[in-house]
């Protein structure tokens, strides 16, 4: 049986082939989380919940949305396993950061009522081709018709970044999503959009016929190189200070370790560090 992939794991092998050896080949367990894919998941689990209750008529106010996950973050975290990069950051200024994640994004959107919810947390499976040898899985934040009707895939982004318009017409992971969504809306409009929660700020995006294609064109020969990679040998790059298994990682394990990059917008936000 062919593998499944995602985009997390397509860009785990482009970001480092040996952090996607020791993560999918490997499967070595994580024993530790970074505080901000900590961060993201509590936020996205939260507006998760916002959006049951706006689908049952119910809009909490903002105060009750923060308590919320204020007493998430005491239920789940574990000072054991949640670490943090950047030494001198206190937790306070991560639990902090969640708050005004959601704040920002009650405010701007606040009584919720601008378009329709078709789905949570959406599981979305296809395959790019016809034989079912290249598949594609992933798990879209909110799935929505918009105002003028347009089907919109959108996603929440914990990361302090906001990409450039140009990098989001570029961006593969909600481009893919639409692959399969379009199978469910044929002929409909579909539109990306992009929830960047620690400013505040929305962009948005669309794909034509043609991008689509060549898309799947290069998903395709990217897991054709996955397919026929032997060496996996690692790639150090800003990024690794927040990855788990850089302890075993042959690039760190036989040089000093190295203080994490000074620019904040290296931070990653939780979907650069999930495990789908």
């Amino acid at each position: 049986m062919s593998t499944v992939f995602s985009h997390s794991r397509l860009s785990s092998f482009e970001n480092c082939p040996k952090q996607f050896h020791f993560r999918y080949i490997e499967k070595i367990p994580a024993e530790t989380e970074s505080v901000e894919a900590f961060v993201g998941k509590r936020v996205h689990e939260i507006l998760e919940r916002l959006y049951v209750f706006v689908g049952q008529g119910m809009v909490p106010a903002v105060e009750k949305v923060v308590h919320r996950y204020h007493a998430l973050w005491d239920e789940t975290f574990d000072p054991e396993r949640v670490r943090i990069v950047r030494e001198g950051t206190p937790l306070s200024f991560y639990r902090g950061l969640g708050e005004r994640c959601l704040r920002n994004f009650y405010q701007r959107h606040y009584p919720f009522d601008a378009d329709e919810t078709l789905a949570l947390e959406e599981k979305v499976q296809f395959q790019l081709d016809a034989a079912g040898r290249y598949r594609i899985r992933g798990v879209i934040d909110r799935l929505v018709r918009a105002a003028d009707g347009v089907i919109e895939i959108q996603d929440y982004k914990t990361g302090q970044r906001v990409p450039s318009q140009k990098q989001l017409d570029k961006d593969r992971q909600l481009a893919l999503y639409q692959l399969g969504v379009g199978e469910r809306f044929p002929g409909e409009p579909i539109r990306l959009k992009w929830h960047f929660v620690s400013s505040g700020q929305v962009r948005t995006s669309t794909r034509n016929a043609e991008e689509l294609e060549a898309l799947r064109l290069e998903t395709i020969s990217l897991i054709d190189r996955i397919g026929a990679e032997k060496e996996f040998a690692p790639t150090p790059i800003p990024l690794c200070s927040w990855c788990e298994y850089k302890p075993i990682c042959p690039a760190w394990t036989t040089r000093p370790p190295s203080p994490p990059p000074p620019d904040a917008d290296e931070i990653p936000s939780w979907t650069q560090l999930d495990l789908l």
